[in-house]
C-alpha cells in the first residue's frame, strides 16, 4: 500500500515537473533562439523559472504540505540549487565538451535530475514529521 501511494505521488510529481519543464524550456528557447543568449545561460534561467513553478504546485497538490512556506521554500530552493549546479555541470559537459545539441543535452539532463528532485523534496522539503505535523 505504501509503495503504491509513493508511486502515485511520484507520478503526480513527474506530471507537475512536466509543467515546470515546459516553463523551463520555453524560457530556454526564447533566450537562446530569440535573444541570442548562450545555451548555458538560457538553461540556468529556465531552470530557475521551472523551480518556482514546481514549488508552488508541489507544495499544494503533490505533497499537500502543511510545512510553512518560510521553512519549505528555503529547503525546496536548496534541493533545486543543488539540482541547478548539476544542471549547469551536465549542460557544460554535454554541450561544450561532448558537442551534443543543446536541446538533446537538456532532455538528458532533465531526466537525470528528476530522481534527485523527487527524493530531495519527498525526504527533506515536504516530509511530514512522525507526529503528523510538518
Amino acid at each position: 500500500m505504501i509503495v503504491r501511494a509513493e508511486l502515485i505521488r511520484f507520478a503526480r510529481f513527474a506530471a507537475v515537473g512536466l509543467v515546470g519543464t515546459i516553463a523551463h524550456y520555453a524560457l530556454l528557447l526564447a533566450l537562446v533562439e530569440i535573444g541570442g543568449a548562450p545555451p548555458l545561460a538560457g538553461s540556468v534561467a529556465g531552470f530557475v523559472l521551472g523551480a518556482m513553478v514546481n514549488y508552488a504546485i508541489n507544495h499544494r497538490f503533490v505533497f499537500r504540505s502543511a510545512r510553512a512556506h518560510s521553512e519549505a521554500l528555503p529547503r525546496f530552493m536548496t534541493v533545486a540549487g543543488v539540482g541547478l549546479c548539476w544542471n549547469a555541470l551536465l549542460m557544460y559537459v554535454l554541450v561544450d565538451l561532448a558537442g551534443l545539441y543543446y536541446l538533446l543535452a537538456q532532455v538528458l539532463t532533465t531526466g537525470l535530475l528528476l530522481l534527485w528532485h523527487y527524493v530531495g523534496n519527498a525526504v527533506w522539503t515536504f516530509r511530514q514529521d512522525k507526529a503528523g505535523g510538518a
